[in-house]
């Protein structure tokens, strides 16, 4: 007890603020690779290095000098294994004020090129399945597809999904500013409760809307209709400018602090 008040003696005010930058940069890390093959190689490497530990304390000699090897170039292999959730994590910066202004141009040219695909597919009556990722990162989910990292744009979107393309059956996975991949599988939601008109599409954005932060669109083969799926909840756009409002509530930044002055107006009401 006397140990533990002399800690809190020697506590500093730096000391808080070192714990909260760490608890911040982890929190950031595993919100990144949730859902990721990223948590496989983390759990890999926490296996590791706790095996390095008993070959420390029981001195399996052979062992220790085979992972001590693989230690030694730990940080390395680290940078080489994570590269892409660097990337997103370094990404992310950009939602910050310095960059945010940058990024939501960005945003607002991707989703209108988002709209104009989706609506020239609706009066088609031609599925689509889009995926916008946001915090957690998609890794695993785009690899099951054509991996094609090129440019957003309407003519590209709307080419995909097309019947006579090889890739139209399928997710297309929009992250970065860029089209990742495209015929994607993802999980359908085991949700008992969905109503039985909904089709593949529809179950597959709420299943990746489930376990992700993703925003999904999806447009209806059937129908033609257009809706938005996010945090396990459809939400119809009968028009361009519902799926406008959509789109920026949930991925501009300035939409989502209008939205929040919106509801919080609507409370005081």
């Amino acid at each position: 007890m006397i140990n533990l008040f002399s800690l809190f003696e020697n506590f500093k005010l730096s000391d808080s603020a070192d714990i909260i930058i760490v608890s911040i940069i982890l929190y950031r890390f595993f919100s990144i690779i949730q859902g990721t093959r990223a948590v496989q190689i983390l759990v890999g490497t926490a296996a590791i290095t706790t095996l390095y530990w008993f070959s420390l304390t029981f001195e399996f000699y052979s062992l220790n000098w085979l992972l001590k090897s693989f230690i030694d170039y730990f940080f390395v292999i680290l940078i080489i294994l994570f590269q892409e959730q660097i990337r997103s994590a370094l990404a992310a910066l950009g939602q910050t004020r310095w960059f945010g202004r940058k990024k939501e141009g960005y945003l607002n040219i991707q989703i209108e090129e988002v709209i104009t695909a989706c609506m020239a597919l609706s009066r088609e009556k031609t599925g689509a399945l889009i995926v916008f990722e946001r915090i957690y990162g998609l890794l695993n989910h785009s690899s099951t597809g054509t991996k094609l990292d090129c440019k957003i744009h309407s003519d590209i979107l709307y080419t995909l999904f097309q019947v006579n393309s090889p890739l139209h059956d399928g997710a297309i996975i929009l992250s970065q500013n860029r089209i990742q991949a495209a015929g994607c599988f993802l999980p359908l939601s085991k949700n008992v409760e969905l109503d039985r008109h909904f089709g593949t599409r529809h179950r597959a954005a709420l299943g990746i809307s489930e376990i992700t932060d993703a925003l999904v669109i999806i447009v209806s083969e059937e129908t033609g209709k257009m809706s938005t799926c996010i945090n396990g909840q459809f939400y119809e756009c009968d028009t361009e400018k519902e799926l406008r409002k959509q789109l920026r509530i949930n991925l501009v930044p300035s939409g989502r602090k209008i939205n929040r002055l919106a509801k919080n107006k609507a409370v005081n009401l």
